[in-house]
């Protein structure tokens, strides 16, 4: 990719004569801050995008990428950090979607089925291919991402955050096959944050910054610290020291937590637990291990359960969202693009959308203050460091990380006594990561109460000053103490291989 430029109607100009070359064979990392320009370039490769100006060559020759269709023709292949699944097809359905084998106007299932189990044995990926993707598991889930890729004949494949929600051990096997795939001559582009996964995986880096490439090196040549200063501009703090505390009141009591979802199968199995003042309680676990429905049933989202959530002495069971945030809850969701933000909104208008506006920013007639909601905006923009033209341009124009940094200001503006914070980190860069985590320092050691639901181990064994591991929807491993836990124990437990006695377990409602 040579001199590529992109520049959107609104002015906003995302990538600036960027040079960007890999070679068959290796495994190349690209990296950046959010907003940098690295998904917008690997659109542009992908054909979900069209640069301004600049030329793309595959294989020496130049092309251009009109569509999805035509990277995939070309042997381009990219698998999206949020998977690009349906659910209710089984694996063959999903890997064989677009370019499905026909008997006439049907599937011929035995045919894709034969190319599917081809393909597993080839690349040692294997899968369930008869089960429906939303019984798999997420590491199970991202081998299916990348056999549909290869299916569809890729060469070069794009990998976006691939190890986001993976435990240590599914890092680690996905390392080997990419590994192996890498000596079989494919190349393999990967986009992380993680630095140490890219000095163990990768072979060269490229490097962005401010949508312009800051240079390209060889991985062995590098360290960590020097990659975080390059792609910020400055030393970032890699790793938090851990500092004592002394838990205070119970602010969060869950007692014998049960839900079954719609489909009738069981989430949450009797949980217990709780959580004060002046501490950080972690929850680690494989996606779709009760983490989503603890947190959504704490937050309001799911009142139908069993058992008993208190906050404050308050049971929330039959309360409102905004009845539960008035207990002074404030909620970092997971999935911000869907469930954190109004994407036709401003930024400020995001910024005040919350309980406290009421009493912020309504004037004496009942009318909005303009003035005041333009200074909020202004403020929150400045002190949480948000990267933008304006406070009053679409939330949705923003990178990832920054969206995360408005929902951010929101959450913790208004003074919260419990702060949910469910992935506050997940594709986000080492800057803007650093920048969470001493926030959420910050309210812990301001008195308040944090539940961290992550499934970066080193930021929950970093942050949490408890620390419980959820399996299956129950509690498999409860740790009072975090200073001797390591992120191959937590795999050990999140993968369901160890799991404690009940006694030790119940040390978290102590």
């Amino acid at each position: 990719m040579e001199n590529i430029t992109k520049v959107y109607p609104n002015g906003v100009i995302a990538n600036s004569d960027i040079n960007f070359s890999v070679m068959k064979g290796e495994i190349h990392a690209l990296s950046g801050e959010n907003g940098a320009g690295k998904s917008t370039l690997m659109k542009m490769l992908f054909g979900i995008e069209q640069p301004t100006r600049g030329d793309i060559y595959v294989n020496g020759e130049k092309k251009v990428i009109s569509s999805s269709a035509e990277a995939i023709s070309l042997g381009i292949g990219m698998v999206h950090q949020h998977f690009m699944l349906v659910p209710s097809l089984s694996v063959v359905e999903n890997m064989v979607l677009g370019q499905e084998p026909r008997r006439g106007v049907m599937l011929d299932r035995k045919t894709a089925k034969a190319q599917a189990k081809e393909v597993s044995e080839k690349y040692h990926l294997g899968v369930p291919l008869d089960a429906p993707v939303y019984d798999l598991s997420v590491g199970q889930k991202q081998k299916v991402e990348i056999l549909k890729a290869l299916l569809h004949g890729a060469k070069i494949l794009i990998l976006d955050e691939p190890t986001a929600v993976l435990t240590p051990q599914e890092t680690q096997e996905l390392f080997i096959e990419l590994k192996n795939l890498r000596d079989d001559g494919y190349t393999v582009i990967f986009i992380s944050h993680k630095l140490n996964e890219v000095r163990e995986l990768c072979d060269r880096i490229t490097i962005i910054r401010h949508g312009r490439t800051m240079g390209v090196y060889d991985v062995r040549d590098v360290s960590e610290r020097e990659i975080s200063r390059l792609m910020v501009g400055r030393d970032v703090v890699l790793h938090m020291d851990r500092t004592p505390t002394t838990p205070g009141d119970v602010v969060l009591d869950v007692e014998g937590l049960s839900y079954w979802n719609h489909y009738g199968k069981q989430r949450l199995n009797g949980i217990s637990l709780r959580a004060r003042r002046n501490e950080v309680l972690g929850v680690a676990g494989v996606e779709g291990n009760g983490q989503a429905e603890l947190v959504d049933i704490i937050s309001g989202n799911l009142s139908r359960f069993q058992g008993s959530v208190r906050v404050l002495g308050k049971e929330v069971s039959g309360m409102s969202i905004r009845q539960v945030r008035e207990l002074g809850v404030s909620y970092i969701p997971e999935d911000r693009m869907t469930m954190g933000m109004a994407g036709d909104l401003s930024i400020t208008d995001n910024l005040m959308a919350d309980k406290s506006y009421r009493d912020r920013f309504v004037g004496k007639v009942g009318l909005l203050d303009k003035k005041s909601i333009q200074e909020y905006g202004a403020d929150m923009v400045e002190r949480y460091q948000v990267v933008c033209k304006s406070p009053d341009q679409p939330i949705s124009s923003l990178s990832g990380g920054n969206i995360q940094k408005v929902v951010l200001a929101r959450e913790l503006s208004s003074n919260p006594e419990l702060v949910i914070a469910d992935q506050p980190t997940r594709g986000v860069d080492v800057g803007a990561s650093e920048f969470i985590r001493q926030e959420l320092r910050n309210l812990r050691d301001q008195g308040k109460c944090v539940l961290l639901v992550s499934s970066d181990l080193n930021e929950l064994l970093g942050l949490s000053d408890r620390l419980i591991v959820l399996c299956d929807g129950g509690i498999a491993a409860y740790f009072a103490d975090t200073s001797e836990v390591t992120e191959e124990d937590l795999g050990r437990y999140m993968l369901g291989i160890d799991r404690q006695a009940d006694e030790e377990i119940a040390g978290v409602c102590a």
